[in-house]
């Protein structure tokens, strides 16, 4: 078992905490990325659970057994770092096998697991080439060949993707999914990239400033943010915050914002939308829930006119994101390549409001989670 528990784990460094008791329970064979702003702890996180870095206080335990004073090498764990980190005299076999000769491991088997998983990367043409002669990409999987061949419980890949260019960062992320499929093994991935995180793990923990913001599926974070962080730091383009004034209109509600009604969902709980009667919120609606036209899967009540100006088209071939201007606040929609708006027109979207988030504009909290 490489089930994972980290138990009010912190990291200080003199008077500065740069890791604030987080606790998180990862499963075994599961693949969990961490993710957030560069700063957050989230790498620092990694670094402790690999034991490169001392633990300040609390607890880790790797298939029940407590971590703390576990020298790195003894706890069945294998490293990918953003930079690969080869040895540029070795040639890519002896890369993969070093580790393993150090263990004093009988030659055949050293072989045989260098040779199984050069297959599964297909790099076993490269096997004696050295690193200087390899791509990025080939640098990458001979990265991961080298970890493979431990055979470890665990899998630690530290931004392993960032040094690539996007065409190749597209196909590694597929080919690094499947592997942990293949593998049966327990992946910690950590990556400043929502992109990555979203298509890749089964769960992702959101990190800001050393804390943990919430933990869920990607589908989850992404539909039920707990606070306007995560639900600005997930998603492409970013959520839309709208400061609205919330007011009752007979058995429901209605947010305010530039002259206009946007209806509030009426699955909505209403208790937790009363104590905000004639107080301001954060209403957040994302760039692909504005439409040219009125939806026909979408029942009318959850629909509203919204009027903008544009200050920007960027087309980005399969849609447009339109950058605007409503209420003095900007905003972005994203909408079809034929819908034609220039720099300073007046455009009139649909909004649907059944998708939307509310937030105390306080403490940037939901109120509807």
């Amino acid at each position: 078992m490489a089930s994972i528990s980290l138990r009010k784990l912190n990291k200080t460094y003199g008077a500065l905490t740069v890791v604030h008791d987080i606790d998180l329970e990862i499963a075994d064979k599961e693949f969990i990325i961490l993710v957030g702003p560069s700063g957050c702890g989230k790498s620092t996180t990694l670094r402790m659970i690999a034991g490169l870095e001392e633990i300040s206080g609390g607890e880790l335990k790797i298939g029940g057994d407590v971590m703390n004073d576990v020298p790195s090498k003894d706890r069945d764990i294998a490293m990918v770092f953003q930079n690969y980190a080869l040895y540029p005299h070795m040639t890519v076999y002896k890369n993969m096998a070093f580790g393993l000769q150090l263990r004093k491991a009988k030659r055949d088997f050293v072989d045989s697991q260098v040779q199984e998983a050069a297959k599964i990367l297909d790099i076993t043409h490269l096997l004696n080439r050295k690193p200087k002669a390899l791509s990025g990409g080939q640098r990458q999987r001979v990265a991961l060949g080298r970890a493979m061949v431990r055979n470890p419980a665990v899998f630690l890949l530290d931004e392993p993707l960032s040094n690539l260019d996007a065409k190749l960062r597209g196909t590694m992320r597929a080919e690094i999914t499947k592997l942990h499929k293949r593998l049966d093994a327990t992946f910690i991935y950590v990556t400043h990239d929502q992109i990555e995180a979203m298509t890749m793990a089964d769960r992702i923990v959101v990190m800001k400033d050393g804390h943990i913001q919430q933990v869920d599926t990607p589908q989850n974070l992404y539909d039920r943010p707990i606070n306007m962080f995560v639900a600005g730091f997930i998603g492409a383009p970013q959520m839309n915050m709208l400061r609205s004034l919330i007011q009752r209109r007979g058995d429901g509600y209605v947010a305010l914002f530039d002259g206009r009604e946007l209806p509030l969902p009426a699955h909505f709980d209403k208790s937790r939308i009363a104590p905000y009667e004639n107080r301001e919120l954060v209403l957040g609606i994302r760039p692909e829930n504005f439409h040219e036209l009125p939806p026909a899967d979408i029942p009318a009540e959850n629909l509203a006119p919204f009027k903008a100006i544009v200050e920007l088209a960027e087309p980005m071939g399969s849609e447009v994101h339109l950058n605007m201007v409503a209420g003095g606040r900007g905003l972005i929609a994203r909408v079809s390549p034929r819908f034609k708006a220039g720099i300073g027109d007046e455009v009139m979207l649909v909004a649907d409001m059944s998708n939307m988030q509310l937030f105390d504009k306080e403490t940037e909290r939901s109120i509807l989670y």
